[in-house]
Formats: structure tokens, sequence, C-alpha cells
């Protein structure tokens, strides 16, 4: 199991507590942790496409 990704509550915990618990347990603890649909590389390589797209 992957360890639980804390950046959010590190850097933003004191200032913007709720976005800081977004970040941690909703995008990084439950979406971007969904490994049976895709691999963390394949997922990597998805956004990083997707954001060299979009900046075209």
């Amino acid at each position: 199991m992957a360890q639980k990704q804390t950046a959010g509550r590190d850097i933003l915990g004191d200032f913007a507590p709720k976005f800081a618990e977004l970040n941690d347990d909703v995008l990084f603890g439950d979406i971007w942790a969904r490994e049976e649909e895709l691999s963390p590389r394949d997922r990597s390589m998805i956004t990083v496409s997707a954001l060299i797209v979009w900046k075209l």
C-alpha cells in the first residue's frame, strides 16, 4: 500500500485546512490511488500529455 500523502497539510494546513484536507484525502487519497484502473506510470503519462496539449 502506498504511503499517505500529506503535502497539503504540511504546506497549507494552517492557511487553508479544508483545501489541504481535500488535496490529501480526496485527490491523492481516493482518486490518484486507484491502481485498479490505471497504473501510476500510465496515469502520470496521461497527466503530462494532457498538460502539454493544453499548453499548446
